[in-house]
């Protein structure tokens, strides 16, 4: 699988939003480099679980909607005569 490359500007987001969850939650202090491992690592182990949520989740509203589409054709049907 490949791994998520994020954008450089979001990257950086997330280390931020990183060090301020460990200091503020944790009272600890974790450099860039510190939350850049973290992070490279949550997403090496969380990345797969997530994105095969996601296509369970996109394949169950794809059946939906093909079942519904279903039932809009069935009900554009034309009655016909019966005929012998």
């Amino acid at each position: 699988m490949i791994l998520l490359k994020l954008p450089k500007e979001v990257k950086e987001e997330i280390i931020n939003n990183v060090k301020n969850y460990f200091e503020e939650e944790r009272s600890e202090t974790i450099g860039d480099i510190g939350a850049d491992q973290l992070l490279d690592f949550m997403i090496k182990e969380l990345g797969p679980h997530i994105y095969n949520k996601a296509i369970t989740d996109a394949r169950i509203l794809m059946n939906e909607k093909a079942s519904q589409i279903e039932d809009e054709l069935y009900s554009m049907e034309k009655k016909t005569p019966n005929r012998r």
